[in-house]
């Protein structure tokens, strides 16, 4: 009988059958004068006791001022103090936290609070060359559901903060126990490949149960300090670094507004940190960073790579030089809370650098045959499926792109290829759907070749992803310009920018009369991108060996 490429993960560990307003609450009564949050560039410091009671105040303020349980609330910010406070008072009011990538401009904006239906939006009024609320301003007209924006250091929240301390505590104690687990409490925003993102939308039970399973596994007590540079609007920050924390009463760090390798190092060493996140990027910008050796490492323990391939040869590094020697590789998706699996602090160091781990407590991975539901033999490719308590609800208000990845069986198909091997490990090997991954951002290049397909110039574009050394892999734009078009390269990133996160911006672009195409007639972007490798000269960074 051939052993079958399908696991369940251990179910002794007791799923936590709570709020996460309510799981707060208990943290704070256990571990109330423990250090919970400290903003290093704001210089904000709360203890657990100080941190629930101003997430309590902000919950009143925001029950008074008449948001209902259910009713979305956008965040739109850098990382900050407030955006965990924000994070935290929402769900303690049952409100809908729809987290939004700060580095998203206008048009992907508009989208995304329309789609969810946002009542109102929490952001800065400007952070480097963001200038969020004018943008807000200038597209009022576009936001019908949008009822008032509530700017981070201005009046707006000072009088938000003052509300709380008048409003009726009875309205949010009632408020607090109508509230369930299988609740939805969020919703983040993926790449779709239909040119428009998904909003996975998450509940209580899926991300306070996948952060409590990601500190079990990373050893979380009391005494952790918990460094978070990666951005909270996404699964890794808000899921892994600030309920992984909270759940085991360990303490929040962030170290600056946005990821700065020597900000990083810089709060490790001042405030002792014993843990550190980060997308392979992050840890290559922080070994190679000039002053390094002068920053006192010693208290790291352990820590989390995610979010992109991992270079083997990084794993190494981090452990030999950073002395995280407990450090751990995740693999999830947005969709999945976003944990399915994760190396364990025991395993050897092989495992550890060179696979992304076995699969999570209460959860179930198996690798099929794609396109049907078929279990490959373990050391067989195919494509990884997950299914248990992490699985979101769905796509926001989109019920027919949720029974694409969702089957009747409740299985999440991730459209990552993997291999299992005898002892249920996992090795990804490659991807079925059209994404790039960015330096831990996911990017669909169909949203992008549909935004290329409006510029007057561009005639056809199609979007590969190439290696790249630094950020796992660079977007490389294949244009076909309209006859005696004279459009530059340059002239394509610039309309890019206008519009798009910069991370979407094409790090390359590449002219064309024709695409390689089957007889069919189907574009075969492996051409394209093995094309691109060659003319470019990317040979060494495709060689990187990752987990």
């Amino acid at each position: 009988m051939p052993d079958l490429s399908q696991t369940a993960g251990e179910v002794d560990a007791t799923l936590l059958d709570q709020t996460v307003g309510d799981n707060l609450a208990e943290t704070a009564s256990r571990f109330p004068e423990r250090p919970a949050l400290s903003d290093l560039t704001a210089g904000v410091r709360l203890s657990y006791a100080a941190f629930d009671a101003e997430v309590t105040r902000i919950a009143r303020a925001l029950v008074a001022r008449g948001l209902a349980v259910g009713d979305r609330v956008g965040v739109w910010s850098p990382n900050c103090a407030e955006w965990t406070l924000v994070q935290y008072a929402t769900a303690r009011a049952g409100i809908i936290l729809v987290t939004i990538n700060p580095a998203y401009r206008s048009h992907e904006l508009v989208y995304a609070l329309n789609q969810s239906g946002c009542r109102w939006v929490f952001a800065p009024e400007q952070y480097r060359t963001s200038a969020y609320r004018e943008m807000l301003e200038e597209s009022q007209s576009e936001l019908p559901t949008v009822e008032q924006v509530v700017y981070f250091g201005t009046d707006d929240w000072s009088a938000l903060i003052a509300d709380g301390d008048r409003a009726d505590d009875d309205a949010l104690e009632v408020r607090m126990v109508g509230l369930s687990p299988d609740d939805p409490i969020n919703i983040q925003y993926t790449s779709g490949t239909t040119g428009f993102p998904k909003g996975a939308t998450l509940t209580h039970r899926n991300i306070l149960n996948n952060g409590y399973f990601v500190g079990e596994l990373c050893g979380y007590t009391e005494h952790d300090v918990v460094c978070i540079p990666v951005p909270l609007y996404h699964c890794f920050g808000m899921v892994m670094g600030n309920l992984g924390s909270t759940t085991h009463g360990s303490a929040m760090v962030i170290p600056a507004p946005t990821f700065d390798a020597e900000a990083t190092l810089r709060a490790v060493e001042s405030e002792r940190c014993t843990s550190l996140y980060g997308v392979p990027t992050m840890f290559i910008a922080e070994l190679s960073h000039a002053d390094f050796d002068s920053y006192d490492l010693s208290t790291l323990r352990t820590g989390i790579m995610a979010g992109a391939p991992c270079p083997v040869e990084v794993m190494k590094q981090v452990v030999a030089r950073m002395n995280m020697r407990e450090v751990t590789i995740c693999y999830g998706m947005t969709e999945t809370s976003p944990v399915s699996t994760q190396t364990r602090a025991d395993d050897s160091l092989e495992r550890r650098v060179s696979t992304v781990g076995r699969v999570h407590p209460h959860v179930e991975v198996r690798v099929i045959t794609p396109g049907t539901d078929t279990v490959v033999e373990r050391g067989e490719p195919g494509e990884l499926c997950t299914r248990g308590y992490s699985v979101m609800q769905g796509y926001w208000a989109q019920e027919e792109r949720t029974r694409e990845v969702i089957d009747a069986e409740g299985w999440m198909h991730t459209g990552d290829l993997a291999v299992m091997d005898a002892d249920g490990y996992l090795n990804i090997v490659g991807r079925i759907k059209d994404l790039v991954i960015r330096g831990g951002e996911n990017i669909y290049p169909r949203e992008i070749e549909e935004f290329l397909l409006t510029h007057p110039d561009v005639l056809d574009a199609h979007v590969v992803g190439v290696p790249d050394e630094r950020y796992g892999e660079e977007l490389c734009a294949w244009v076909r310009r309209q006859p005696g078009s004279t459009l530059s390269e340059d002239e394509v990133r610039s309309f890019c920018r206008e519009r798009l996160a910069r991370f979407k911006v094409p790090r390359y672009v590449h002219f064309t009369d024709e695409f390689p195409m089957t007889v069919t007639g189907k574009v075969q972007k492996y051409l394209m991108r093995e094309q691109s490798i060659a003319e470019l000269g990317l040979q060494v960074a495709a060689s990187i060996e990752n987990a």
